[in-house]
């Protein structure tokens, strides 16, 4: 793999995310898998699943997310996201597994999204307990995470 090729795989990623968060996922699509055919990297795979994920194919999303994660086991974003989509199949306890392999992963910056999305997990099993300490931990993590606020504030009005 020469350094061109490199640079050129990577450069056809930010463009595709640059599609992807223009709501243009067809052409998202066709980029990052350019990009795989150059150099496949479990950053390109991870995002191509998210832009499957938006076009509604969740099953293709987490095949994606699998192939990240055979590439480098130690990213933790395709192990969140399996959890994410797992949790919108409403396949809770499969999900909960996968953040907690996020929350193990060496190579992560967010670990607040997995610590969020366990708390999703454990509302919709009524573990309201282990649901607010999740929602908790992902504040600790990143304070102005508004979802896990929010979350947190309607686990409050539930559980009073």
């Amino acid at each position: 793999m020469s350094a061109e090729e490199l640079q050129s795989a990577w450069e056809l990623l930010k463009e595709a995310y640059q599609y992807q968060m223009g709501g243009e996922y067809e052409m998202a699509v066709e980029l990052y898998k350019r990009s795989l055919d150059i150099h496949p990297t479990a950053e390109a795979y991870t995002f191509l699943g998210w832009t499957y994920r938006f076009q509604g194919k969740l099953d293709d999303a987490i095949a994606e997310c699998k192939k990240a994660i055979q590439i480098d086991p130690e990213f933790g974003n395709p192990y969140n996201d399996i959890g994410a989509y797992l949790i919108e199949k409403g396949e809770y306890d499969e999900a909960a597994s996968w953040l907690m392999r996020a929350l193990q992963s060496r190579r992560y910056e967010s670990y607040h999204y997995p610590h969020y999305n366990l708390g999703r997990v454990y509302v919709a099993k009524e573990h309201f307990a282990k649901a607010r300490f999740h929602f908790e931990q992902a504040l600790k993590l990143a304070p102005d995470y508004a979802l896990a606020k929010d979350a947190l504030e309607q686990l409050r009005r539930k559980v009073q």
